[in-house]
Order: structure tokens, then sequence, then C-alpha cells
């Protein structure tokens, strides 16, 4: 398969004048796909086809074109194939009967482009141009370039290794200098709450452009970097700079087997309900960092995705259709698999390398070579075949069912490069003398615990044989829409009757035995929420597992239907002295009772605690909650039995505060609460729901003044209209101080957006006898809602509006509040302009 496509690349283009207005053009007219291609020849033993290879480098590919390049791509492909080239011509030499007649002469070219590169790294902080002159560099209206102001994360991260490697190669540190100062400057302008860093950085000012962070496009190799810059050069500071990213990614972004784009301050907010292929990488990260699990259920997920569509498409959806269409032979599942197969030795990964195999040669083989897919549903192709194919694609799937006499000499002496060229672990000693200190703060002194030194023998980890495998069949199924099989005959009397998704409380000890015997297991997620995996093996009998398929095609069904109407947020206004409406609670609504959007006046009135707190039996102080808008607390049953409840004790509406303690809208994204699986015709009053935090400050106004009057709304109302009458009868009482606090942005929004932002994984509507859900702990899985950010021309008004008496909150904290509402309502027209 090399042959096929190497042969054609040298016979259509000569190695030298692209005919195709392929990516070598776009880079440089330089014969990129020939540099970056260079250690594969070694590695595949074609030392002969190398030799020459070199020689057509040296002597026809120029470095000094008048042409703009990309800098991250130039590094990765260009000077990394060089430095590769040259560890492999080094090599070469020292075995005694090759290359004896070369003289660094790959150094050479590669130092000559590093001195071509340098002149993007001239800004304030540190961060490269993301594109350079090769000829006259980013300065002066020759260059064509220079006035861009926005790189990705990985544009700037992802230089250390071929930089590094240049300076050691050469002993020149100006190159890993500069590479050192780009990584210093990201690590400062990470996140400091949630230790994660967003997609597009301002090189100039270090502001973030785009606050979305993943471990896909725009910042995948800036990881990867940290970890192999620590494997590569021995520095603990990458480590540990690593293993602090490494926490947030699990904590945030990885939601097994997905891995979730999230904002960079509202971790628990999801930017995004696709996935792009280029994280098909992160598996094989894993592997190197030690984490087997994640990365086999990962993997598995991509695998069942190739599978489906034949190819990974550019991006894909959480179930797991085609987003984006095109598949340009990427190779990072592959890498992914190689790197599974030699920690595992499971022969499952050298099946998943021959679907890998078959598929090229089925669907992307040409006479000329490998074309990319256009599409993969309808197996349609672009001409182009991008030099990373030939560059890693090859090296992985060789490497995968290579024995150890196959391969010219031993890869564990090296690491690979993002684009998987082979630099030699033997660099960590060659001398270093930097004259830029590496950027240690004191706060980044770390204790041991956030130092994983070592990585656990998979041998050790996995002694079952069989374990891995219970990781992947979930998977499988989920990803596997198979259309379920009837229900079985039940002989009447036999047994009690399954139980239904209708009725299904998920705080309830005997709904849960019943799940279990359905093969049916229950995982509490970190945001509150409760994830439903049925494995039909694992039921009681085959009668049971087939209840349990009905079971989650039922609370599929129910969920769908749920997420057909998308409510926006609502507003509880708390209009009584001494708040005056200036507090505004933002609340998630619910799909059933009083449609606050259609009334003009929304529903005003006192509030009083229900007895029980939970609602969930007959109101007991029913003579209080007559005519009251009563406060619940959320749990031991459905949201509609509580609404029916205080209803009948002549409630005319409700509030159900989370029992979540710390949960906030601040960090979490609102959800709706949906009915109970039956008809909510009969509930006419309005219900809302409050995060804890949000919740407290209601029942802390409560305690402290007895009387509070609040407004359910669709939105605040006008503060001046609605309360005026309250301000002059109060007049004479508002003289001491309130020690009240306004409250955080999120709680005080009174405007919502546009769109909200989907968590959810939709669930396939077909299932299989293995499938996966995520549903709301006490009720169907409905799409949270997006927070709301606050409008300027309101932010202002409230700074004006501060309780007179108010001596607690300091102008400091009020430009706080104000800087952060700022900021985030940047962060949702950066959501509502990237069409999330």
């Amino acid at each position: 398969m090399f042959d096929h496509a190497y042969q054609n690349y040298m016979g259509g283009t000569g190695g030298l004048n692209p005919s195709r207005g392929d990516v070598d053009d776009a880079l440089g007219k330089f014969s990129l796909t020939l540099i970056d291609t260079l250690d594969t020849l070694v590695l595949l033993n074609k030392t002969t086809e190398f030799e020459a290879a070199v020689r057509s480098v040296l002597s026809d590919v120029r470095l000094d074109n008048d042409i703009v390049v990309s800098v991250f791509e130039t590094n990765i492909r260009v000077l990394g194939g060089l430095l590769g080239g040259h560890s492999m011509a080094v090599m070469l030499k020292e075995g005694g009967q090759h290359m004896l007649w070369y003289q660094d002469e790959l150094l050479h070219m590669a130092k000559d482009l590093g001195l071509r590169l340098l002149p993007a790294f001239n800004t304030s902080s540190g961060l490269p141009y993301p594109r350079i002159n090769l000829k006259h560099g980013v300065r002066g209206p020759e260059t064509r370039t220079g006035t861009e102001t926005d790189t990705c994360t990985a544009c700037a991260g992802t230089m250390i290794l071929e930089f590094a490697a240049l300076s050691r190669f050469t002993g020149d540190p100006v190159f890993e200098d500069h590479a050192r100062r780009a990584l210093d400057f990201l690590w400062e302008k990470r996140q400091r709450n949630s230790n994660l860093v967003g997609t597009t950085i301002n090189i100039h000012s270090g502001e973030w452009v785009r606050r979305d962070s993943g471990v896909g496009a725009g910042i995948d190799s800036y990881y990867e970097y940290l970890l192999k810059a620590y494997i590569l050069l021995g520095d603990d500071l990458f480590l540990q700079r690593f293993n602090i990213h490494y926490a947030s990614i699990m904590k945030y972004i990885s939601q097994p087997p997905l891995l979730l784009d999230v904002h960079i301050h509202k971790p628990l907010l999801p930017a995004r309900t696709w996935m792009d292929s280029l994280l098909a990488f992160f598996p094989g990260l894993q592997v190197l960092k030690g984490d087997i699990r994640p990365a086999i259920e990962t993997h598995e997920m991509l695998y069942q995705v190739t599978k489906k569509h034949n190819f990974l498409p550019e991006a894909f959806t959480t179930d797991f259709r085609v987003h984006w269409a095109q598949h340009p032979l990427r190779p990072e599942f592959a890498e992914s698999t190689y790197f599974l197969y030699k920690a595992t030795g499971d022969p499952y990964y050298l099946e998943a390398g021959r679907t890998i195999l078959d598929n090229l040669n089925r669907f992307a083989r040409v006479p000329c070579g490998f074309a990319a897919m256009k599409d993969v549903r309808t197996g349609s192709h672009e001409d182009r075949m991008d030099s990373f194919f030939l560059a890693e694609m090859f090296k992985y799937l060789f490497l995968l069912f290579a024995e150890a006499e196959d391969t010219p000499f031993d890869v564990e002496d090296y690491v690979f490069t993002t684009e998987a060229h082979l630099l030699p672990l033997s660099l960590s000693t060659a001398p270093n003398s930097s004259s830029i200190p590496s950027n240690r703060t004191s706060d980044e002194e770390l204790d041991d615990s956030n130092f994983d030194w070592t990585c656990p023998n998979t041998r050790l980890l996995f002694p079952d044989p069989a374990f891995p495998r219970s990781l992947r069949e979930p998977i499988r199924s989920a990803v596997d829409k198979s259309c379920p099989r009837p229900a079985p005959y039940r002989e009447p009397g036999m047994g009690r009757p399954p139980l239904r998704a209708q009725d299904f409380m998920a705080n309830n000890p005997e709904h849960l035995e019943l799940l279990r015997r359905m093969g049916v297991s229950l995982i509490h997620l970190k945001d509150g929420r409760v994830q439903l995996v049925q494995h039909a093996t694992q039921a009681v009998s085959a009668v049971a597992a087939e209840d349990g398929v009905r079971f989650m095609q039922e609370m599929m069904e129910l969920s769908s239907q749920q997420q057909k109407e998308q409510l926006p947020p609502r507003a509880i206004q708390i209009i009584s002295h001494p708040f005056f409406g200036r507090v505004v609670l933002t609340a998630g609504p619910a799909q059933f009772g009083t449609d606050l959007s259609k009334s003009s006046t929304g529903v005003r009135g006192f509030v009083t605690v229900a007895e029980p707190y939970s609602g969930c039996t007959e109101i007991t102080n029913g003579e209080y909650v007559q005519g009251h808008i009563a406060l619940l607390q959320r749990g031991q049953c459905m949201f509609a039995e509580k609404a029916r409840n205080i209803q009948k004790a002549g409630a005319i509406g409700g509030i159900v505060i989370d029992d979540n303690e710390g949960s906030s809208s601040d960090t979490a994204p609102l959800f709706q609460m949906a009915g109970d699986g039956r008809s909510t015709d009969d509930v006419t009053l309005p219900l809302l729901f409050l995060f804890y935090k949000e919740g407290n400050i209601l029942l802390e106004a409560l305690k402290e003044y007895r009387e509070v009057e609040v407004l359910l709304s669709d939105k605040a109302r006008d503060r001046g209209v609605d309360v005026q009458e309250e301000e002059e009868d109060c007049q004479t009482e508002a003289t001491t101080p309130t020690s009240f606090k306004p409250v955080s942005q999120s709680q005080m929004s009174t405007e919502e957006l546009d769109k909200s932002v989907p968590e959810e994984v939709t669930p396939a509507k077909e299932v299989s006898p293995a499938v996966e859900l995520r549903i709301e702990e006490e009720d169907r899985a409905v799409p949270p809602l997006a927070d709301t950010a606050q409008p300027k021309e309101e932010r202002d008004s409230d700074k004006t509006e501060e309780p007179r008496g108010d001596k607690d909150l300091s102008s400091q904290s009020v430009d706080q509040l104000l800087a952060d509402w700022q900021e985030d309502l940047e962060a949702f027209k950066q959501m509502e302009k990237d069409d999330l």
C-alpha cells in the first residue's frame, strides 16, 4: 500500500513540482510530502529509496521562496521531517553500511528553516504569528502577512519537540528558548479555576478569543507536546503541567466514551454537541499517560463510528451521525490503535487495524495513490493525498503488525512527534545552555500528589484478558443501533409486570433492584445527573433482559418526546422590601402548568415553605400555603407530583429548590422540569426550579424578613414601574442598612439568549441489548438551558441602584461583578457566533 502511494506521488510529481494544487503548493512550493516521508522510508526498510530521497531533497528543495506558509504546519511537517530524516541518516551511517557520505546536510537545512521561522516569535507575548513569509519574515509590506492577531493554542504550543531537538542537535539554544517561552505564556494564560485552555488566543494581548476547550482541533497537540516534551527532554515542569491539565480534562471534558468541548470559565457548560476526528489521537496519549481504561472506551466508540461510516467523519454528533462528512485520510485513529495494542497486547486491536486497511483499499485506493474522501456517506473522493498520510498512517499501521525482526531499529529509542517523526530520546542528555529560565512561579511548585512519575504495568492492570472486552461491549451496542427484538411472550400470571419508563424514579430502591435484574446499571455523574447502561448478559434471565431492552427504548422515546419543546429560562424577581425587584434569580421552567411566557403579568405572591418540604405527600400546612407560592425541595418524587400536592393545598405557584448542596447556575446549565409520563393537564399553576445557591438566597431572605413577595415571570419586569408602590410604602422603613448583598451574574440575569446549549447525549431511536442513556435524577432527560447573560444597560442600572445603606459591597467588587458579567456575555455571543 505504501509503495502504491509513494511511487505514484514520485511518478506523478517528480517529487518536486506537484501537478495538482495540493497541500505541497499551499505550504510553500517545496517538496513537503517528500520531506514528510523520509523517516517512513527507513522504518519500512526502504533504505535505497531513503538515500535517493535525501539526495533529491538536498539538490532540489529551496527554503527561501517568497511565499507565506503556516508556522505550525511547516514546523511539524517540514522541520520535523528534516529532523526525522537527519536522525535516520545518522543512525544508518553509524551502522556502517548506508549513508556513509552524509555530513549533516539535512540538519543544516533544518537550521536554515528554523532561522526562517524564528521571526514569527517576535511578539510581546512570545506566541508566534500563525503565518510567515519564508523569504521576508513577518514585517513589511512585501511579507503579505504579519497582520494576524489570533492563533490557535495548538499552533503556538506545538513547537517544543522540533525546536528543542534542533537546539540540541546544533548546540544553539535559541530555538528551544523561544518554544519554551510560548509554552510558558500559554500556561500562564490557562483559566485558573478550571485549569483548561481555550481554542484561540490573541498573540499580542494573551486574551482568549475562543473560550471553548476540548482535546480536538485547535488544542490537541498542545497537550500531546507537554507530555512528550517531558519524555524527550526529561524536564519535570512539563509533566507537572500536563498532569494538572489532564486532571481537568478528565473532570470536565471526558464523559466516557465521549470527549465533549466545554467553556473554560464554566466547565460544566458544554460548548457543542459534536466531536471532531482529530480527538482520535487522545486514547493514544492516554496510553502514554498510563490511563488505559478511558483510552479503551473512547477508542471503542471511535472504532464503532469507523465501522458505521467506513472512516471517521471530520466531525460526528454525540449520537454518532455525520456532522462534517469529509475524511482526508487522517491517521489519528490508527495511531491510537497502535498504542493500545502495544499497551494491552490484545489481538482485538489487530482486527481494528485490519478494518482500517480494508477500508482504505476498498474505498480510498485509486490508480494514482489514495484519495481523500469528500463524503464518507457517498464514497466520493477529493483530488488530494495529504503528506501526513505517508508520514503517519503507514508508520503506525506497519508498527501495529510488525514483529521485532521486521523493524530496522528499536522505536522505543525514539519519541513520535505529532507528525510521527522520530526524534531520539538521547537528546535528553544533549547540552542545553538555555538563556531563558523556565517561568516558574510559587504556585507552580507542586507536591508529589500532583505528579505521576510512572505508568502502570498493563499486565498487572488487566490480569483478566476479558476485562477490556467488558469495557468495549456496552459502547459497541450503544453505537450500533440495531432494531430491538419483539418482546417475548409472557404467560399470564408469571412473575410481576416489568418496570415501565414512565414510572421510574432514580431514588426508589425497589426500582433500582428491578433495573439490576434487567441488567441496567445506574451511574451517578459529576453534574448531578445519572447515567443508565443496559447490558443484556448481566440480566437475571432472557426475559428480564428483553424487559431491560424495552425499558431503555421507552426511556429514549420519553426523552426524545420531551426534548422537542425547548423552553427558555424564567425569572424569579424579589419585589418586596428591601429588594424592590433588584434581585432576579434565573430559574428553570417546567414543561407543564402555567406557561409564563404567555402571561403578561406573571404570577405574584408571598412565598412560604411547604410541609413536608419535599412536597411528595399531602401538604400539612395548607392554611399557610393557600394563596401563596410554595417552596419545595427537590427529590423523593416527580416534579409533577409536587405540583399536584401544593395545588391541592391552594398554592398559586411553586418553586423547587435543588437538594444538591453547592449547585449553582454559575457552574451548571439549567434544565427543564418534565412531566411524569402521564397527562399533566390537571396542573394549572406555574412551577419553577432554582439551584441550591439561588434557592438559598430566597430562603435567607425569608428567614430575615419573614414576608417575601416574588414575581414569577418569563423575564424580569421593569423595576421602576412594578415596585414603585412598594418603594413609596416603605420609604420610612428603609433607613437601616441591609446585610443582603447583591447576587452574582447568573442569579441576577434578566434577559435570555436565543440559543440554549444542549448537554445530553442524544440517545439512539432504536436500541440493541446494550444501550446507554442519561436522564435527570428524578425526571426524564431534557436538554438543559444555557445560562443567561445580563445586557450592559441593565448592568449599569444595577450599579446605580445599589441599596443606599449597603456598606458591605465595595466599588472594587462591583467592578469585578461587572467584569465577570462582561466576560460571560462575550462568551455567549461567541457561542451564538460559532453556531454551537
